[in-house]
């Protein structure tokens, strides 16, 4: 059965500022790319001037940098999404890196109470989301939302989120998203956003598709009052939308068997001599979910607290029994990270866990390139 073509109109880079405007009217907070410190952080934005503008990335295993897009001169307009993603995801939006649980009061008479720390309800719109984030929010909603005891604070956070997508037009040289399915552009159903741009640049001028694929998106975009698109404008778009291509990087589509053959082979050696254990890529990662709970007295002794902080299963700690860590090494921490994130999240979850985004390749301090872990132990050229 053919499926319907969503609505969509034509705008220009200043309906893009409307459209954050008409974002600001309706949440308590919009969050957009924007340049923090040389790295393109998801920031609080105020306008369209906020977002990264003649700003692209340049990115390798264990590097980042920014340059200046070819839109610098004056006669050109500014492409906003001229970038792949950076090191934020929507999982700090929905799970933030620390989350208060409950506060414990001793009062001078000894008796104690216990307060539960629950988060206001705030609604976020988020402008730039790309393809690859959409399947990585779907994949938290599944460990955190489905069975028998949902997280409720992120059930919170989760429902005030307002998600305009962008189709990537320029992936990181460490993106693999089109092997894994996820990416680059948002394919049919808008991956559960409200909203999706796509921006295209013709011979210095920069214009937007925006379509619509929820009532609450279509309801945006009405207040904008936009040109409706052409039935020629939105082939011609889907055609550039087509002819984007991720990098060379790709990820084997056997990557689950390959991860889980062989335990002992000595590539888990030789990457344990390269892995700092730092636990980066986990930070990065818009899928690993671990945390753990972190308790803390107030020196005048009478106040506790207890907080959600994110975990990573590089740390030492992080499997720590009674006798102490059941996996002591680099190895088995790389390896458990691996299995688990390419294998036997097929087994929890019945997907990957893996969205091809490319993060835990650059934000690797030493450039550990999962992709290329995979090829070498398939038996493949290793580099």
């Amino acid at each position: 059965m053919e499926t319907m073509a969503p609505p969509s109109w034509r705008m220009s880079p200043p309906d893009l500022d409307r459209l954050v405007q008409e974002l600001r009217g309706e949440v308590d907070e919009v969050i957009g790319p924007a340049v923090d410190d040389g790295v393109i952080r998801l920031r609080p934005i105020e306008g369209a001037d906020d977002l990264p503008l003649h700003i692209t990335d340049d990115q390798g295993p264990g590097t980042y940098r920014l340059v200046r897009s070819d839109g610098s001169s004056a006669q050109r307009s500014a492409r906003a999404f001229a970038h792949g993603v950076g090191p934020d995801s929507l999982k700090a939006l929905v799970q933030p890196p620390r989350t208060p649980v409950w506060a414990m009061d001793r009062a001078h008479d000894g008796e104690i109470s216990v307060t539960l720390s629950i988060a206001p309800a705030v609604r976020r719109a988020v402008i730039g989301v790309r393809a690859c984030d959409l399947a990585a929010l779907a994949r938290l909603d599944r460990t955190q939302l489905d069975g028998p005891f949902p997280d409720p604070a992120y059930a919170r956070a989760r429902a005030g989120l307002v998600l305009v997508a962008v189709d990537c037009s320029q992936p990181a040289a460490t993106c693999f998203c089109g092997s894994t399915g996820t990416g680059p552009t948002v394919e049919d159903g808008g991956g559960g956003a409200d909203l999706v741009l796509t921006e295209i640049d013709e011979a210095g001028e920069v214009w937007y598709l925006l379509r619509a694929f929820t009532e609450r998106g279509r309801v945006l975009a009405a207040a904008l009052e936009l040109e409706e698109a052409s039935a020629a404008v939105s082939e011609h778009v889907e055609q550039l939308r087509r002819g984007v291509r991720t990098s060379q990087r790709s990820l084997r589509h056997d990557a689950a068997a390959v991860v889980l053959a062989d335990l002992a082979h000595p590539r888990w050696d030789d990457v344990a001599e390269r892995c700092l254990t730092c636990g980066n890529c986990t930070a990065v990662c818009p899928t690993c979910f671990c945390t753990d709970t972190d308790d803390r007295i107030d020196l005048d002794g009478h106040t506790a607290h207890r907080d959600r902080v994110w975990d990573t299963c590089f740390s030492g700690e992080y499997s720590h029994l009674g006798a102490g860590p059941v996996r002591a090494s680099a190895r088995s921490r790389y390896r458990q990270w691996l299995t688990h994130k390419l294998g036997t999240w097929y087994d929890q979850f019945g997907e990957s866990g893996c969205v091809g985004c490319g993060r835990c390749i650059t934000w690797c301090p030493v450039g550990i390139d999962l992709t290329a872990e995979i090829d070498a132990l398939a038996g493949g050229d290793q580099p």
